[in-house]
């Protein structure tokens, strides 16, 4: 039985990365129905490739022509090699080409849903006690795709409980169908690694893209509310992204640049970690929420908003210090919670670390897993 992906992934077509090591674990999976995995998406260039049952089909160009030039790829490859299954990796851009891949076709239409995308905040830039921060117009439209797409799903793969409430809320009892799959999250636990010099007396980390939705602008806010009466207090942030200048500007504004620490991406984040006193994300939605996972088995106190998996495996006040998002007193409030109770702080570690221990042993988020429920769409 073969099966088409729709991505957006141009890491797919690069030997040894992460994305292509687990496509071809999908791959395989498909294989053993005597099938093939085919992923069409954008890449740097035009591209066709085979890698044993994966095959890659790249689409370069700007971004207008590549979704035109998937949409036209797509359909004709659901004819040309018998694909019986296409999933989208979300219900937007790449599920309009899914959608109209499997039209008068006896192709099965398979959604993935990895973002909180009927969060309120999937589409607001701040309230009256938050600064604002420029959330993607496009949002609002993509809304409205996935209005249009997920009623008309064969199966939809959702990474949580409370994406699948949120779809349940807005189209019915209907969305009973969506299965959750969680993110798989490696549970090897890497050598800790200490952070660079100079190292604040109390550091708090966080592990995150530079973008809006991450709202690091609330955790700015916050430890400037902090800067006179915690002065060990500082902020390390590893990650990249567009917002990277505007918030190392931020810094200078609030006169807390020596209290932050910008590291870029790093691939031993994990082990960073570990030398950190706490964790801490404020991001306005999280689809899942795996750097919580992380720092968990980091064995640090997190303090997070309430997004993802906060709620369903994590609970306020219980294995994690959680605030409303878009909400920077509250913030202050418990990092000042933490700076203070050392028994706080340990007794939220451990506790987060045993139930996310817990998690991992009970998710099922194999690659097994997310095939077959795929390909109990065409049975």
């Amino acid at each position: 039985m073969n099966i088409l992906f729709i991505s957006n992934d141009p890491a797919i077509f690069e030997e040894g990365s992460a994305v292509r090591t687990r496509m071809r674990s999908y791959a395989d999976e498909v294989a053993k129905t005597g099938g093939m995995l085919h992923i069409l998406s954008h890449a740097k260039k035009h591209i066709e490739t085979s890698d044993g049952p994966l095959v890659l089909h790249g689409v370069g160009g700007n971004r207008l022509l590549v979704l035109l030039s998937m949409r036209s790829r797509a359909r004709a490859l659901v004819r040309k090699e018998n694909i019986a299954i296409v999933s989208a990796q979300d219900p937007f851009e790449q599920g309009r080409i899914a959608l109209h891949a499997v039209r008068g076709t006896n192709a099965k239409l398979h959604m993935q849903l990895h973002t909180d995308a009927f969060s309120p905040w999937f589409t607001r830039g701040g309230i009256a006690r938050s600064p604002r921060v420029r959330v993607p117009f496009l949002n609002r439209i993509r809304k409205r795709i996935a209005d249009r797409i997920l009623p008309k799903a064969d199966g939809i793969r959702v990474v949580s409980q409370r994406i699948k409430d949120s779809l349940i809320t807005r189209y019915g009892e209907r969305m009973q169908k969506a299965v959750v799959i969680p993110i798989h999250v490696d549970t090897v636990i890497p050598p800790k690694v200490a952070l660079p010099e100079p190292v604040f007396p109390f550091s708090l980390i966080s592990v995150s893209r530079l973008e809006p939705e991450k709202r690091i602008e609330d955790i700015l806010y916050a430890l400037a509310g902090l800067k006179d009466s915690y002065p060990a207090v500082g902020l390390m942030i590893i990650g990249s992204g567009s917002q990277r200048e505007h918030l190392e500007q931020l810094t200078k504004k609030l006169d807390i640049e020596s209290r932050v620490r910008f590291l870029g991406a790093r691939a031993d984040a994990r082990g960073l970690m570990q030398s950190a006193q706490a964790y801490i994300q404020a991001s306005a939605y999280e689809g899942y929420g795996i750097t919580l996972i992380e720092a968990a088995l980091a064995r640090i106190p997190i303090i997070t908003t309430d997004v993802g998996i906060v709620g369903e495996v994590f609970k306020g006040n219980d294995s994690v210090l959680a605030a409303p998002p878009g909400d920077p007193a509250q913030l202050l409030y418990l990092i000042r919670r933490l700076v203070e109770d050392s028994s706080l702080r340990t007794s939220l570690a451990m506790r987060a670390e045993t139930v996310a221990k817990e998690h991992l042993a009970a998710m099922h988020s194999e690659p097994a897993d997310i095939i077959a429920d795929m390909l109990r769409l065409a049975l």
